[in-house]
């Protein structure tokens, strides 16, 4: 266990809990700050119903999110033992959104020496430039190959799934951006849906994420700079013909004979990139 000083910023959704909860054993938690959105759905909701379209891309996002999820196979796979919770609720702290400036008079208070985010929305502002040692986030798609939304989605659309996985990587002002931590590849293969990768995505990433606290504890500089733009996926993107053209070839065989092997990467600030293969 790190004696590193953390501060974890998150959503409230199964796999962020459990991210979450990773993060309090594997160092010293401060706070943990989850945003309801309370303060943005009534604007939101003006913005959609003064343009169709956009009521329609969102309508269908939620339906399509609901039909994914449902059954509580998110809960399931994260907490098989249980129902999704917190393991430390005393430190849980809740605000409207992730930049309100009890986010920001919180991180001043506690002073941490890393701010841990996945999860929220797009973090803007002075929060940017808090943390003694930065601000670290997990995205789930490999950066910077798949910014954005859905990574794990267009991965697979793109007929990829070597570059399934998830990133962590420091904070800036663009949209996973930042100098690369770590990559983080889950295991793939036959068999294998969209969901499946990218929660095993995630999963390997909670320990990936408590190693980093232990790595910077010890002093090791990571964070090398992304030298290709990629490409920014974002939520409008993803269609319906997106989606009937990912099943039909999944249904034709996609994965089959596929099995990779997990894969870390991590990223020196200084040197090559170092990749460990297995378990």
């Amino acid at each position: 266990m790190s004696d590193l000083r953390i501060m974890i910023l998150c959503g409230r959704s199964p796999r962020h809990l459990y991210v979450a909860n990773r993060l309090c054993r594997a160092a010293k938690p401060l706070a943990v700050v989850q945003e309801t959105g309370s303060e943005l759905k009534a604007e939101k909701f003006r913005k959609w119903a003064e343009n169709p379209r956009l009521l329609w891309r969102k309508g269908w996002r939620w339906i399509r999110d609901r039909r994914r999820y449902r059954g509580g196979r998110e809960a399931a796979f994260f907490f098989p033992d249980g129902r999704p919770r917190l393991e430390r609720p005393d430190l849980l702290h809740e605000v409207p959104h992730i930049n309100h400036p009890r986010v920001l008079d919180l991180v001043d208070k506690l002073d941490p020496d890393l701010i841990a985010v996945f999860g929220t929305s797009l973090i803007r502002g002075e929060l940017l430039g808090k943390g003694r040692l930065g601000m670290v986030n997990l995205h789930g798609g490999l950066s910077p190959h798949y910014r954005g939304a859905d990574g794990t989605f267009w991965a697979l659309y793109n007929e990829e799934p070597h570059r399934v996985g998830c990133t962590i990587h420091y904070i800036d002002r663009g949209i996973d951006t930042g100098r690369l931590v770590a990559h983080v590849c889950p295991e793939v293969r036959d068999g294998d849906d969209e969901l499946t990768l990218f929660w095993r995505g995630v999963r390997d990433s909670a320990e990936v994420y408590a190693e980093l606290t232990d790595r910077l504890e010890r002093g090791e500089r990571l964070g090398a700079a992304q030298r290709e733009r990629g490409r920014l996926y974002q939520v409008k993107d993803r269609l319906w013909r997106h989606e009937r053209e990912l099943e039909r070839k999944m249904r034709r065989g996609l994965l089959r004979g596929v099995r990779l092997p997990r894969r870390v990467t991590w990223f020196p600030a200084d040197g090559d990139p170092v990749t460990v293969t297995g378990p």
